[in-house]
């Protein structure tokens, strides 16, 4: 019973600095006042939960469902990427720069 409310509360604690670390996130990407979900916004938020991910796997190698997880976030940032590196090349780049995603 205690390791199931341990584990309870270790969920919220993670939860809770997942959200403050999200609008953060959005706060230093955002275009304007009211973006929470223009391409750049979205890429942020991808990039550190990919980070999170991998930091997460090299410590469990054989949790396959979280791999599948960033598989699938790597490769919706790569398509976003993409669409605002055809819509608005100049911000394509600056996105890129300021995340440091191409060496």
């Amino acid at each position: 019973m205690n390791s199931e409310g341990a584990d309870a509360r270790q969920h919220m604690a993670s939860s809770n600095r997942l959200e403050g670390m999200k609008a953060t996130m959005i706060e230093q990407y955002r275009q304007s006042a009211r973006d929470t979900g223009s391409p750049e916004v979205q890429i942020a938020l991808l990039s550190e939960r990919i980070n999170y991910l991998t930091e997460h796997l090299r410590s469990h190698r054989k949790d396959y469902a979280s791999r599948r997880g960033l598989i699938m976030m790597v490769n919706k940032r790569r398509r976003l990427l993409d669409y605002l590196n055809r819509r608005t090349p100049e911000r394509y780049r600056e996105i890129v720069e300021r995340l440091s995603l191409r060496k």
